[in-house]
């Protein structure tokens, strides 16, 4: 896209990824950060655990003292000192009256007896006032925390104190360094999911490629292209759906092909006849106007059959070309029967009817057995048997139309139910060549098929539809209203679907 409207796009797979990041990122963050204010918190707690207990061992120096008769505050806080070792990172200094008197001896972490202003705070508590732990930031130590106990005589004017303190940047220091540790760690993990996230997400990503590839390919005259399967995942069930959407969208431009094909080369005949006999026509003329409108008539009425036959066949492909529903296959064939016998003047016959019902359509049913009557109609005389039956058979039913003509030519059997072919010897009767071939959808659409069997004398359709049996009859429901002879001997049927 060019102009004021393009903007840069951004692939599916490097949002994927940047999200992933983001919120890798930011999880690692919020532990992180969650960590170190709770190691924070820890090392607090340790170290004002460690000032409680020098203040507690000096309780216990000081009544120790006191009860060898030490009694001056100078030498109760020098002797108390001298003995008292402070942990590491500590420092104890003592004061008199508010100046410091006595420090700890040996190596200290700072000098505490310098930070002046500690020392301030320090002399200016009340007399009495409770030991606390408390926290200063401005010492040359940085932060601190110390606690103070106040030491007085009886009879004795002066007030001693001591303080406890530990500097808190050797535990910033660790953190900080905890810190850039795990920071490390957590950018070579971001880099690592980084790589993974990419491979994943083009593996995943592959069947959105491959799909815009086939569509690429795809045209109008083109819709073979499929996307491969390889996986089973989300993404995957997209490709499975769109290549389902392929298959339909395949199967209905090849119908509609099929039936442009089918109209344009069908429907050219008749069209070429009326225009040759509307062009030669003398209209002075009654004679040859009425025999050129009844050819017109005639030619018309046979394109509405070929149109109708067509539409029916397009529709038969259709997923609602039949509807379901309890269908009494005994009451079926007696009056598809019923109407047969309209179609000419036969010896009309039924064979055998099965007391079940199932789960059909009815009237495509009835459709596809009188289009095989009216077949056998155009293929027998006078005297001939045309019969009806049906029967179950394992997994399913049978219905069959069989006549006692002269049958298909062996070398017809094969073509006679493609669309417009007709056996050698129906040429020049009525019919456009498609009635085998609506029999064959109407079987198709019940999941089932149509067969031609010669083993006896004429020819036999049999349609075997794989139907659900959803009850038994008592027996017929009716009687049948035309007449009819009573059923001939026949071929006797297999039980397995093996007809050819």
């Amino acid at each position: 896209m060019t102009g004021a409207g393009w903007r840069p796009t951004v692939g599916v797979r490097v949002r994927i990824l940047a999200t992933v990041l983001v919120l890798a990122g930011l999880g690692m963050l919020v532990t992180g950060a969650t960590s170190l204010l709770v190691a924070h918190r820890q090392q607090i707690t340790a170290i004002d655990a460690d000032l409680r207990t020098e203040v507690d061992e000096f309780h216990t120096h000081i009544q120790r003292l006191s009860g060898e008769g030490a009694t001056d505050v100078r030498s109760l806080l020098r002797s108390a000192l001298r003995e008292q070792v402070p942990m590491d990172e500590q420092v104890l200094l003592g004061m008199v009256d508010g100046v410091p008197a006595y420090v700890t001896r040996g190596e200290r972490p700072f000098p505490l007896e310098k930070e002046s202003g500690l020392i301030a705070a320090v002399a200016a508590l009340p007399p009495g006032e409770p030991t606390r732990i408390r926290q200063a930031t401005t010492t040359s130590a940085g932060t601190i925390r110390y606690a103070v106990v106040q030491l007085r005589v009886a009879g004795r004017p002066q007030r001693g104190v001591l303080a406890v303190a530990t500097s808190l940047r050797p535990a910033y220091a660790q953190l900080a360094q905890s810190a850039w540790q795990y920071a490390a760690l957590s950018a070579g993990a971001l880099v690592l999911i980084g790589v993974g996230g990419w491979l994943v997400a083009g593996r995943l990503l592959r069947p959105l490629r491959l799909l815009r590839t086939a569509a690429d390919r795809i045209s109008h005259t083109d819709l073979t292209a499929r996307i491969p399967v390889t996986s089973r995942d989300d993404v995957t069930e997209l490709t499975v759906t769109v290549n389902r959407m392929l298959d339909r969208l395949e199967w209905a431009f090849d119908t509609q092909q099929q039936f442009l094909d089918d109209a344009g080369h069908e429907l050219r005949t008749p069209l070429t006849i009326v225009r040759g006999h509307l062009d030669v026509l003398d209209v002075g003329d009654p004679a040859e106007v009425a025999a050129t409108r009844d050819i017109v008539t005639d030619e018309l009425d046979r394109m509405a059959r070929l149109v109708d036959d067509l539409v029916l066949l397009a529709q038969s492909q259709r997923p609602d070309f039949v509807r379901m529903a309890p269908v009494d296959l005994d009451r079926l064939l007696r009056e598809a029967l019923d109407k047969a016998q309209a179609l000419a003047d036969r010896r009309w016959v039924l064979d055998a009817t099965p007391p079940i019902v199932v789960l059909a359509d009815a009237q495509r049913l009835t459709q596809a057995l009188l289009q095989l009557a009216h077949n056998a109609v155009k293929h027998t005389g006078a005297q001939d048997v045309i019969a009806f039956g049906g029967m179950q058979a394992p997994g399913g039913v049978l219905l069959w139309v069989r006549d006692s003509g002269p049958g298909v030519p062996e070398e017809d059997v094969e073509r006679i139910f493609e669309r417009f072919q007709r056996a050698r010897a129906a040429r020049g009767t009525e019919g456009s060549g498609l009635g085998l071939s609506i029999v064959a959808g109407i079987a198709a659409a019940h999941d089932g098929r149509v067969a031609l069997d010669q083993g006896g004398p004429g020819a036999r359709f049999s349609l075997m539809l794989p139907l659900r049996v959803v009850s038994r009859t008592p027996g017929p429901t009716r009687r049948p209203g035309g007449r009819y002879l009573p059923a001939e001997p026949s071929v006797p049927y297999p039980d397995e679907w093996s007809h050819r």
